[in-house]
């Protein structure tokens, strides 16, 4: 069959549906239920689009949050991971990899890869337009009318990689003839300075401008400090060398090392965005909304610290405090988004709405990161591992991430039938060079530095689907949705390149020539010359490497659905009931030698010679079934919703370690280091089964006047419910002498009779819990405004948030020492605000982890027997004012 046949059959199932739409009677728009009488202290009503409806939340039958900008503000949230307990259900942490991806879990469905490989399972919208870049998730939160989180699939209207659910933020609009503006200032510790301001510019009467800016800079909370350590381990022979005065040289690179003030270490912020925006009324029936919108990054980047509450009373406990952190590769971070949005809408009668979407953004990224934090191994790892020195460093060089997004879409009422169908059309074109150097790390051979190096210089995937959504209103009080999407994935490498010193055979390969090794002496950092490494991209590898050509392509077809019933109890209970389901493309990697590492580059189970892959995977498929109740009580003062649900999650998307066999070690395995002999390759593979369920509450209340209470409460159990090809690695889950040390079952070879699992070291994870998914999560928020003299009030506010043990691998390690997880924690935020009697200006001040609690948001464990992660931020407090004009 042709491969252009499916592009049409979505075209025109779309465009028959446009057609059928447009060719509907006008008939009289269904009215709106009256809304009831209520009170200055009523809670207000909030609408969302999470249908593409403009719909009041407590009456859309979708599990949607909506979390306003002033609440945003309220809570200092500057970009998505700020939402983390605020939404029932909802995690976000950082990458541990210095990818700067940010990891979004919503019920316990998240991807790990945050290259440009990977896709995101939670979708992200801007404007309801589709990003697929996870990078984007942390350009700035600022002048928007809302971000909307919708939790469970959404395979019809947001189907793009939404098995998880969907986040839409919302800009605010410009606005004819109007000339308010506003702006807030804050300043706080760690040097904090924060500004945004946003001015509306009507132009005529049909024609207004809207100019908003944001702008952050803060010090890092880390204590950073110079790493220049040379190995001293004179039981193995091993002395620091010194220059003609007697100096240590320092063993780890010192080509990138210099003395940064806190305003330059890592985890600083060095943020500012800007939108433009211009809406043009050009007929009563037709408007245009055009958006214009840079972020550029220019701080240090984060990086992954040791766990020193877990280290304390180990071999591996810290020397000093949990912010001390030694470097020799300061963070360096040169980051721009520039985006164009463009948005018609045609009215074609009262009851139907023409509306086409489009958007296209450039990403570029270059980064240096740090990848050891200094952290150096013992004498007793020197026998189990080999190398005296731990010294890593990750490169990307460049990027340039390419997305258009285009969508049509016809929506409308008609009768008792309300409806959208569209097309969509996703393109991407992405760039990287990306390399990384191990010198002399403890995982390579005693004194044999490594580096790789990524040079794809033209990725593709292209996404189109034909989607549709009926809302039937059969029936006084009842309406039935029925909705489908046909969706076709297409991805291609075009001449990829990898480079991998380890195939070369010559282990002093990174030096080029320039460092003859001398027996009896380990090369140290003035060995280390300009022109060596992945700093420097394709000219610094070895002309010896040969690297993998990836040219590969592959596509994936599916029809994702959603049925839901609803029924209007009476004017302020609405109950619904919805089945549907989501999907995630499949992929593949970069191609790989499965032998690579092998010595002189073979296997042991497999014929001599390299052995090609592209570590392949299948989409990832959600099937969710829920039950909701959305309210108002007592006289309108209580909003309430409460949801349960089950999901049926198949062959779910893990990225990490995947164990392809055994090769032919190049160092004799030891009984303190079994897996040495796996082929072990870093991809994405399918898990087969998971089950999830859970229960979501949230609402609002406002018991008498000044008073108001916020409160949501999530139940999750996330659990495997079968994989029965997992096995454990020496990259993903360490199967290291560290396991008997701290009371872990060890990693035992396979013996059995089944040949896939031959040599390898499988676990039983069964009824684990998936990452990312705490099992009960809370959060309530209490304020009470005073009236003072002159009119002028006074609001504190207070907030607690707790949240259950939360695992971040699906090993479930549960160890006080080495456990991949984060246990129970709560943290605590303090304001108090004062607002003059016109309302124009503000003044707060604000503490926010009022208790200083430290906890990881991501980790990982790391051999020889340490947790590194990313972890909340310190306690935070400051001033910001704020004024409207």
């Amino acid at each position: 069959m042709s491969q252009l046949k499916p592009k049409k059959t979505l075209i025109s199932m779309a465009v028959a549906g446009l057609c059928a739409c447009a060719a509907l009677p006008a008939l009289a728009q269904q009215a709106a239920p009256a809304a009831p009488a209520v009170d200055a202290d009523a809670i207000p009503e909030v609408v969302v689009t999470a249908t593409r409806h403009t719909t009041s939340l407590l009456r859309t039958p979708v599990s949607v949050t909506a979390v306003t900008q002033d609440e945003l503000t309220r809570k200092g949230i500057t970009d998505v991971r700020g939402l983390s307990g605020e939404v029932p259900n909802l995690q976000l942490g950082s990458a541990t990899d210095g990818s700067s991806g940010v990891k979004i879990s919503i019920r316990g469905v998240s991807s790990n890869d945050f290259t440009e490989i990977g896709n995101p399972a939670v979708s992200l919208n801007v404007d309801g337009i589709y990003t697929p870049r996870p990078q984007s998730a942390l350009a700035l939160l600022f002048d928007l009318e809302q971000i909307e989180v919708l939790r469970g699939p959404q395979g019809t209207l947001f189907g793009r990689n939404a098995t998880g659910g969907s986040i839409n933020i919302i800009p605010a609009k410009p606005q004819f003839g109007s000339t308010e503006g506003h702006g807030t200032l804050t300043v706080g510790r760690y040097d904090l300075r924060q500004v945004t301001a946003a001015q509306n510019i009507p132009i005529s009467d049909n024609f207004a401008m809207r100019a908003t800016m944001m702008a952050i800079k803060r010090d890092s909370y880390l204590n950073q400090q110079q790493d220049f350590y040379a190995a001293d381990f004179p039981q193995f022979g091993v002395t620091p060398a010194r220059d003609g005065a007697g100096n240590i040289i320092p063993d780890v690179d010192q080509r990138h090392n210099r003395k940064v003030g806190a305003d330059e270490a890592y985890m600083n912020k060095d943020e500012w965005a800007a939108r433009l925006q211009g809406r043009w009324k050009v007929t009563n029936d037709l408007e245009w909304l055009g958006a214009y919108e840079r972020y550029t990054n220019k701080g240090a980047g984060d990086i992954a610290l040791k766990d020193c509450k877990m280290a304390a009373g180990t071999a591996y406990a810290c020397p000093g405090d949990q912010w001390d952190v030694k470097i020799n590769v300061p963070g360096e971070l040169d980051w721009s988004i520039d985006t164009w949005r463009s948005r018609f809408t045609w009215n074609l009668n009262p009851n139907a709405t023409v509306e086409y979407n489009a958007s296209h953004s450039v990403q570029k990224r270059r980064q240096i990161r740090d990848g050891d934090s200094g952290y150096q191994p013992l004498a007793e790892d020197i026998n189990i591992y080999g190398g005296f020195v731990n010294d890593s460093a990750g490169f990307t060089n460049s990027s340039k991430f390419k997305t258009t997004v285009q969508e049509l879409q016809l929506r409308g009422e008609q009768g008792t039938l309300r409806y959208v169908t569209g097309l969509f059309y996703m393109h991407e074109k992405n760039a990287i060079e990306f390399g990384e150097d191990s010198i002399s790390a403890m995982v390579n051979a005693p004194g044999a530095p490594y580096y790789n190096l990524y040079s794809q210089t033209d990725r593709q995937s292209t996404s189109m689907a034909a989607f549709s959504q009926f809302d039937w209103a059969f029936a006084p009080k009842w309406n039935l949705t029925l909705g489908g999407r046909m969706t076709r994935d297409v991805r291609e490498d075009k001449d990829g390149k990898f480079y991998d010193s380890g195939t070369t055979g010559d282990p002093y390969s990174y030096f080029q020539g320039q460092y003859t090794p001398i027996p009896g002496r380990f090369f140290n950092s003035s060995d280390l010359k300009p022109g060596m490494g992945a700093y420097y991209g394709v000219a610094g590898m070895n002309p010896a490497i040969i690297p993998d050509v990836s040219s590969n392509r592959d596509s994936w077809n599916k029809f994702t659905w959603r049925l839901g019933l609803s029924y209007q109890l009476t004017p302020n209970d609405f109950v619904f009931g919805s089945l549907s389901t989501g999907y995630k493309a499949g992929g593949f990697s970069d191609k790989q030698n499965i032998c690579a590492r092998g010595l002189n580059g073979n296997c042991a189970d497999r014929e001599p010679g390299p052995h090609y892959t592209f570590l392949p995977w299948k989409p990832e498929t959600l099937t969710n079934f829920e039950i909701g109740y959305k309210g108002r009580m007592l006289d309108n003062r209580l909003s309430f919703s409460a949801t349960a649900f089950h999901s049926r999650y198949k062959d779910m998307q893990m990225t990490g370690a995947v164990e392809m066999g055994r090769i032919i070690p190049a160092i004799p395995c030891t009984a303190a280091n079994p897996s040495c002999d796996s082929a072990v390759l870093y991809g994405t593979t399918n898990a087969a089964e998971a089950k999830i369920s859970g229960l979501e509450l949230e609402g609002k209340y406002r018991p008498w006047t000044g008073a108001e209470v916020n409160f949501q409460y999530s139940h999750l159990r996330a659990k495997v419910a079968s994989y029965p090809d997992y096995t454990q690695t020496w990259r993903d889950v360490p199967c290291g002498p560290f396991r008997e040390t701290y009371g872990v079952a060890p990693c035992v070879r396979y013996t059995g009779p089944n040949p896939a699992l031959v040599g390898r070291f499988p676990a039983d994870v069964v009824g684990n819990d998936l990452p990312h998914a705490p099992r009960n999560t809370a959060r309530i928020e209490m304020s009470q405004r005073f009236t003072l003299p002159g009119d002028y009030e006074l609001t504190p506010r207070v907030s607690a948030r707790w949240q259950d043990k939360m695992y971040f691998s699906i090993q479930n390690l549960d160890n006080a020492k080495v456990g991949n997880m984060q246990g129970a924690y709560a943290t605590y935020d303090a304001s108090l605000r004062l607002t003059s009697p016109s309302g124009q200006w503000r003044a707060e001040v604000y503490v926010n982890n009022l208790t200083d609690t430290f906890a990881k948001t991501n980790a990982r464990i790391v051999d020889p027997g340490y947790v590194i992660g990313q972890y909340i931020e310190p306690r935070m407090f400051g001033v910001r004012v704020g004024a409207d004009w």
